[in-house]
C-alpha cells in the first residue's frame, strides 16, 4: 500500500519529537537519536501497508522505534569495540538528557540509574513510565506475555530500589513514592 505524501507529512510532524526523545533518552546521543529517528520514518513509510488502522498509530511507531534502536546499539557496541572505528563524540554524548526533559535533579540521578539497568529493564521503564503505556500495552508492544511485562517491571523497580538503598539516588524525592 502506498502512503501518500500528506499523510506522511502529518504522521511525520505529529511523531517525530516523540521518537527523537525516546531515542535520546536511551542512546544518550543526538547523533544517534537523528539516525534512529530518520530509520524508524523509513520503515514505516515502507511498511506502511502493514499497520491496521484499527489499532492506535503510537505502538506501532514505538515498535519500530525500539527494534531500530536495538539495531543501532548492537552495531554501536561493536564499533566501540573497535576504538580505530570510533572519532571522538564527546561533543555529541548528551550529558545529561534529563536536564532538558526533566529539570529536577533528583530525575536526573533516577534516569542515570534507569540507563545502568540491563536493556530488558529499562526498555521495560521507560515503554510505561516515560511513554505511559498500560503493562497490556507494552507486554503487545515487546510481544511478550503480560506476565513477563509485569515481571519485567517488578525487576527493574527492584533493581532501582537496590540503588537507592546504595544510596544512589532517592526514589521519594524523584516523585515516584510519597513522603510520609
Amino acid at each position: 500500500m502506498f502512503i501518500e505524501e500528506s499523510k506522511a507529512e502529518e504522521i511525520f510532524r505529529k511523531y517525530r519529537d516523540y521518537v527523537y526523545r525516546t531515542a535520546l533518552l536511551l542512546t544518550k546521543s543526538r547523533s544517534l537519536a537523528d539516525d534512529i529517528t530518520q530509520e524508524t520514518f523509513i520503515r514505516l513509510y515502507s511498511h506502511y501497508d502493514r499497520f491496521d488502522d484499527s489499532r492506535p498509530m503510537k505502538p506501532w511507531i514505538y515498535t519500530i522505534t525500539m527494534n531500530v534502536t536495538k539495531t543501532f546499539m548492537k552495531k554501536q557496541r561493536i564499533v566501540n569495540c573497535f576504538s580505530f572505528f570510533s572519532d571522538d563524540i564527546a561533543n555529541d554524548q548528551v550529558n545529561s538528557v534529563e536536564q532538558s526533559f526533566l529539570k529536577s535533579n533528583e530525575l536526573m540521578e533516577l534516569w542515570k540509574a534507569v540507563h545502568s539497568l540491563s536493556w530488558k529493564s529499562k526498555e521495560i521503564i521507560v515503554l510505561h513510565f516515560y511513554s505511559e503505556f498500560t503493562l497490556r500495552e507494552c507486554s503487545q508492544i515487546l510481544g511478550i506475555p503480560l506476565g513477563t511485562a509485569k515481571s519485567r517491571l517488578n525487576t527493574a523497580l527492584k533493581q532501582l530500589r537496590h540503588l537507592e538503598l546504595q544510596g544512589e539516588f532517592d526514589l521519594t524525592k524523584a516523585g515516584l513514592y510519597e513522603e510520609g
